[in-house]
């Protein structure tokens, strides 16, 4: 069996460290085989979140995956975030990641958060075509026994107007045509757990003060026998 933790929108300067202190003594303790990081590991990306949420991730003393959110690109430094938005975000990336190696399922990335869209909120996701090439591009490598798992920010549809990802409803039809199992996300800072069609969404909450109608929480992700179990973990 394998274990997983899906854990999103930390953001380290409105963090919650009640919140980050049970997260991380949930992973030594129960030690599972990675954690799934799926964006908004910062406020504003400033230099010092991105310190702070590196120095946390390296902490955990297991194999970390993440992947870019809205909030991880410059929101003040207007220049930076169009010459060059995820610079801080590589940096941390490098340091943090290695190669999963997870019996039974294979996780790839797709990347929903962009510096700059043709409409009002920037912040709401979308699936660019040359995103969605990589992701299916990786998916072909995949073991082809393995479990698929795609990890974003932004969640794909079923959603409602306010979380609307742009692509979301063709992307997901292409990954499910690649016989993609589950799409983990965060954003909402609610978790979820819904088909669309057909493909699994699964989102995690927050560990931030950012919260909206749940408490802090994660996901803990169980991959057993060809199924993926899911229990919302929430803080008391």
């Amino acid at each position: 069996m394998t274990r997983l933790f899906h854990v999103s929108d930390l953001h380290f300067g409105t963090e919650d460290r009640d919140a980050l202190a049970w997260f991380a003594a949930a992973v030594a303790a129960e030690q599972p085989d990675a954690v799934i990081m799926t964006g908004d590991l910062t406020a504003a990306a400033r230099r010092r979140e991105f310190t702070a949420a590196c120095e946390w991730l390296v902490a955990l003393k297991v194999p970390v995956t993440v992947e870019l959110g809205n909030h991880d690109m410059p929101l003040f430094n207007l220049w930076e975030r169009f010459t060059d938005p995820t610079k801080r975000f590589d940096r941390l990336e490098r340091t943090v990641e290695r190669p999963l190696v997870l019996p039974g399922v294979s996780i790839v990335p797709l990347r929903t958060a962009t510096r700059a869209q043709l409409r009002r909120n920037w912040a709401e996701g979308i699936v660019r075509p040359h995103r969605l090439a990589e992701t299916l591009a990786l998916l072909a490598k995949a073991p082809p026994e393995n479990l698929k798992i795609v990890a974003g920010h932004h969640p794909l549809g079923g959603l409602g107007s306010r979380h609307r990802t742009r692509g979301g409803r063709r992307a997901l039809a292409a990954l499910a045509a690649r016989g993609v199992d589950a799409v983990l996300s965060g954003h909402t800072h609610e978790p979820f757990d819904i088909v669309v069609d057909g493909v699994r969404l699964i989102g995690a909450g927050t560990l931030s003060e950012r919260i909206r109608v749940s408490p802090p929480s994660f996901n803990e992700l169980t991959i057993d026998a060809g199924s993926i179990g899911v229990v919302a973990r929430v803080m008391e």
